[in-house]
């Protein structure tokens, strides 16, 4: 019988030291990082998406960083099955599972499992951008409502995302969204769990997001969304949900000015920040939490209670 996969997974919100407490904990135990961000599954932007860079990618093997192109989607649920063959692979080599990101559903995809929704055609997808042009976000909230009042009760009219969702699933499978998702849920793999969730103080979380995006800057972030741009990816592609990704491409187009766009995006970067504690406070089981961001100063300190948890 194949062992029972043991898993350490490492979330947070942004600018918490993720990524810098998943490297410390992959060379103490040898083991690998999977990426668990959604945009970081991207291989444009890398600085903007903050990315792991060359010399932390030569220190250990990371898995899903880079993999999509600027189009291309990547729904929750492959995302999970991506992860699973991942972990088994790494596990299967002797080396420890590290998952690491800020996507809370992906992580709740991989943990939990999602309902088995099936796909959307391309065909429904096209007609519901179509609808949604012609009569807007807020007409077709009222449509979902008379169809499938539960899920649409949880949505705001402007939730134009997953109003588009829930009126697909509708249109291709007949059966309302919320009976998909109050099916039994299937994990994407069989594995147990030791979850790290480190959640710093509003303030130093804010001021660190803030002090990063100057950084990204000083790095060249701005000359990234550039290039990108010039290749013709639409302001509408995947990749472009990057944190500060607009307000650069509207400096870039002299919509207005640097100062401002920095602004603007930090204070993005800040309420994305809060919103993801908010989801983990509220959603994530942790067996540690660190209550600070993580620098390497730490990790000699909290690196037995996190051995001693996986172990037990």
């Amino acid at each position: 019988m194949t062992p029972v996969p043991r898993v350490v997974v490492v979330a947070g919100p942004t600018a918490s030291g993720k990524s810098a407490l998943a490297l410390c904990l992959a060379e103490a135990l040898g083991g690998t990082i999977i990426n668990a961000d959604s945009i970081q599954c991207y291989r444009d932007l890398p600085i903007l998406t903050a990315r792991p860079t060359d010399a932390e990618l030569q220190r250990v093997s990371h898995q899903l960083y880079g993999v999509l192109g600027p189009e291309e989607k990547l729904s929750a649920a492959a995302w999970a099955s991506m992860a699973a063959q991942a972990i088994t692979a790494s596990a299967t080599a002797g080396r420890q599972p590290i998952v690491v990101g800020g996507t809370g559903f992906y992580l709740k995809a991989l943990i939990e499992g999602l309902a088995d929704i099936p796909a959307v055609p391309d065909d429904i997808r096209t007609e519901t951008k179509q609808l949604l042009k012609t009569i807007g976000s807020p007409a077709l909230h009222q449509k979902l409502l008379a169809r499938d009042p539960v899920t649409a009760a949880r949505l705001k009219p402007t939730d134009t995302q997953r109003i588009a969702r829930a009126w697909e699933v509708l249109e291709a499978t007949d059966t309302p969204l919320s009976t998909w998702q109050s099916q039994p849920a299937v994990p994407a793999l069989n594995a147990t769990y030791m979850s790290v969730l480190i959640q710093p103080p509003r303030k130093m979380l804010y001021q660190t997001c803030d002090d990063r995006f100057v950084s990204m800057l000083d790095r060249g972030a701005a000359d990234q969304v550039g290039t990108l741009l010039k290749s013709g990816v639409p302001d509408s592609a995947p990749i472009m949900r990057a944190l500060g990704a607009t307000e650069l491409t509207r400096v870039i187009r002299h919509e207005i000015k640097l100062p401002e766009a920095v602004t603007l995006a930090q204070a993005t970067t800040r309420h994305y920040a809060k919103r993801q504690a908010t989801w983990f406070r509220h959603q994530f089981h942790a067996d540690y939490t660190l209550d600070t961001k993580f620098s390497e100063s730490l990790f000699d300190k909290i690196f037995p209670e996190i051995r001693h948890l996986l172990l037990t």
